[in-house]
């Protein structure tokens, strides 16, 4: 009774407190998750800019709308406002500063620098206001935690549970609130993962500073705090035994008091919830990669095992998939996976193509603007600071027939998109028929008068076998949409440009997930569909040239165009093997189909150039459309 006597009188504590500095009911002070979410992304300041903005108080909207883009950098259109205010005048550049900015994160930052600059003094200083701030704003979060039982399963009906119950489920997830503390602190805004071992990491960085600085006492100190949370660590252990001989066994070292309360705390409250979770059942994710494994109860173990096979087992599956298809080509690299391209069915490769064969098929491109496929170097049909310049392989051929392009060119971009086809085919889909779709020889030049200002893109974000709706986050499989194709590629042939990066988004055309920086012989390859919007990045300065591919399973959308291709380049084959006497005759007899002709592989020879691996990521933008062809 008397236990519930303090808890009656805390609670009338607290809600004559919220009532005094908030008024209204206490019911009134509680946010939704969807209303916190929000102020946690800053989503305020978003609107707080353009008020500012249309206020005409350029400073404050400046500083709101970089506030904002600090928690969430990939967010496109705060990127071009920010853009936009660089170039305003009047705008200043201390106006850019980040007004929920966490003291002990500007204090940490400040200090790693000085650490690695080797400035032990000044680190030592920002790294101690890091860990004062740090050790606050993780009470800060812990008061926070005794907030309202919030139902995670939401189950209108299920049954109620008894008052022990309901008190040990409810007391139960406040610590397991209070755990996670140490995340929302050790994450920087605008990053989703959180430094690792944040609190003890401060203690292993002041302790080697303090020791160079000349005061053995508290990098003593430090080192005997650092090991409450890793007490069998060697190295600090060696340097404990140092210290001891520096200041004299008979010298006491002992931990922070302040470090020890944290960590007997969270030693505590683990155990508690580890108890509920054996007894009780639920999951707790422990965020301390510090915690003893003699705390943890030996069925979690188990568990945390099995866990921890399934998921080396589906390792060895991803990779057991990727041995299933082999690259048909040697010196052709893997330099960016799904897995480091933040989605899933994307893949980078390098080394398709040598600079000479590039330099090639760029030869080929000037036919495009002379004589190509209907856009002949008019603006592109995605943006007007663009020209356009277009070749399909038939036409490639026909070119190459009439004498107006080297044959060898035109075979070349036949067995360029082949040899891409066989990779993609073998790594996405080995064992399963992949058809061309569409083939493209398309070049964007960048209109040097246009480009002041310029905010769009080359292409727009877009889906390439679906009407990509991001406001209803989905993607509509229908026409006019090509909802036959299933892979797509992009080959590129050069990179003596400014712009026109390849860029993966989420389905909200905002979020990028990835990039790819153009370079001679880079394939990028993808599947077409709702799980890979995509866009390409304005060409501000210069022309990118590239072959564009498209790919499905049915045989009946396949290419008739490249067969029509084909079969003029077999002809051409057939009449080089031939006496001149009988070359020239053949050429009477050139409008004749030649549909009973084998249709050749276009397999390119394989190149031994291999392309130092590189990898880039994440922009973004918005705007739609279907037809979708680069």
């Amino acid at each position: 009774a008397g236990a519930v006597g303090r808890v009656l009188q805390r609670a009338d504590c607290l809600q004559h407190c919220l009532g005094r500095q908030l008024g209204a009911a206490p019911s009134a002070h509680r946010a939704s998750h969807a209303i916190r979410r929000d102020f946690e992304q800053r989503e305020p300041y978003n609107y707080l800019q353009v008020a500012f903005f249309q206020l005409k108080k350029l400073d404050q909207a400046v500083s709101a709308a970089h506030t904002f883009f600090v928690a969430n950098p990939q967010h496109l259109q705060m990127r071009e406002d920010i853009e936009k205010y660089r170039r305003m005048s009047g705008v200043k550049s201390d106006n850019f500063r980040d007004l929920e900015a966490m003291p002990h994160w500007e204090a940490y930052e400040a200090g790693v620098q000085h650490y690695n600059a080797d400035e032990y003094l000044q680190a030592v200083a920002r790294l101690e206001e890091s860990l004062t701030e740090a050790l606050s704003a993780l009470e800060e979060c812990r008061a926070l935690c005794e907030g309202p039982w919030e139902d995670e399963d939401d189950e209108e009906e299920e049954m109620q549970p008894g008052l022990y119950e309901a008190i040990a489920a409810h007391y139960i997830q406040v610590l397991k609130c209070r755990q996670q503390c140490v995340l929302e602190i050790a994450t920087k805004p605008g990053r989703i993962s959180a430094t690792e071992d944040f609190i003890p990491s401060h203690l292993d960085l002041l302790q080697f500073a303090y020791d160079q600085v000349g005061n053995q006492a508290l990098a003593a100190e430090c080192a005997a705090s650092y090991l409450l949370f890793y007490p069998a660590d060697e190295p600090m252990l060696e340097k404990m035994k140092v210290y001891r001989t520096v200041l004299g066994e008979d010298t006491a070292v002992t931990a922070r008091e302040s470090i020890q309360h944290y960590v007997q705390r969270s030693l505590m409250e683990k155990k508690l919830i580890y108890y509920a979770v054996e007894h009780l059942g639920g999951t707790f994710n422990d965020p301390d990669l510090w915690t003893p494994d003699e705390l943890i109860p030996e069925n979690l173990k188990e568990k945390h095992r099995e866990d921890q096979e399934k998921q080396k087992q589906e390792t060895l599956d991803v990779e057991g998939r990727k041995k299933r298809g082999p690259l048909p080509f040697e010196g052709i690299a893997v330099t960016m996976d799904s897995h480091q391209m933040n989605g899933t069915q994307r893949v980078v490769f390098d080394g398709v193509l040598t600079e000479s064969e590039c330099k090639d098929l760029l030869r080929l491109t000037k036919a495009a603007g002379e004589a190509g496929d209907g856009y002949r170097a008019r603006r592109s049909p995605h943006t007007p600071h663009e020209r356009f310049e277009g070749l399909t392989v038939l036409k490639a051929m026909q070119l190459a027939q009439n004498g107006d392009v080297d044959w060898r060119d035109a075979k070349l971009l036949l067995q360029a998109s082949e040899k891409s086809r066989k990779i993609i085919e073998s790594y996405f889909t080995p064992g399963k028929k992949l058809h061309f779709s569409f083939t493209h020889l398309v070049c964007r030049t960048a209109v040097d008068e246009e480009q002041e200002g310029r905010m769009d893109l080359s292409h727009p974000v877009h889906a390439d076998n679906c009407l990509l709706d991001p406001e209803g986050q989905e993607c509509w499989r229908e026409p006019p949409a090509y909802v036959y194709r299933d892979y797509s590629g992009i080959l590129y042939l050069n990179d003596d440009f400014q712009g026109g990066g390849l860029f993966f988004t989420e389905m909200d055309t905002v979020t990028v997930t990835a990039e790819v920086h153009p370079k001679c012989g880079r394939l990028v390859a993808f599947s077409s569909g709702k799980e890979n919007p995509h866009g390409v990045w304005a060409v501000s300065r210069g022309r990118r040239c590239a072959i564009a591919l498209w790919y499905t399973h049915s045989q009946e959308h396949a290419e008739q165009e490249r067969v029509k291709a084909e079969e003029l380049m077999e002809q051409r084959a057939v009449e080089q093997d031939r006496p001149d006497g009988e070359e020239h005759q053949e050429a009477d007899h050139r409008g004749r189909s030649s549909s009973e002709l084998p249709v050749p592989s276009g397999g390119a020879r394989p190149t031994s150039r291999r392309h130092k691996p590189g990898s880039d990521r994440t922009q973004h933008p918005k705007e739609l459309r279907a037809r979708d062809e680069f």
